[in-house]
């Protein structure tokens, strides 16, 4: 095993959301205390973020060439992964390691409904 491999599990991940993905985290917390579907769905990410903690590559990777020019031109995503949430909701994240200082971040860009995510991919409903 190489060192950045070993340094890569060593080290707790950080985790940090875009705007758009706080934004809709403040939403689920509004809507959560009297909806049990968003409070499921807000569960789910609370859950899944720290297992990234632990092990920032636990999602699915998306293939490189999968992954839309939206997230690669606002983010410089060059990675990125899926997470699936209850309810068929998805969260996008990318890691990012700093070079200059041993630090990985999971960089949540987005969390959102199926539809959604079939958009941004451009999936057909079949």
């Amino acid at each position: 095993m190489n060192l950045n491999k070993v340094l890569f599990l060593l080290f707790m991940v950080k985790i940090r959301f875009s705007d758009e993905a706080e934004e809709m985290m403040d939403f689920l917390r509004k809507e959560a205390i009297c909806s049990k579907k968003e409070r499921m769905i807000l569960e789910g990410i609370l859950q899944k973020t720290k297992v990234l903690e632990i092990n920032a590559k636990y999602g699915n990777q998306i293939k490189k060439n999968m992954i839309p020019e939206f997230y690669k031109k606002k983010y410089s995503a060059n990675n990125l992964f899926r997470i699936e949430l209850p309810l068929f909701w998805r969260m996008l994240y990318t890691i990012i390691n700093k070079d200059d200082e041993i630090e990985i971040i999971a960089f949540v860009l987005d969390v959102c409904d199926h539809k959604e995510y079939n958009k941004k991919f451009k999936y057909r409903n079949k």
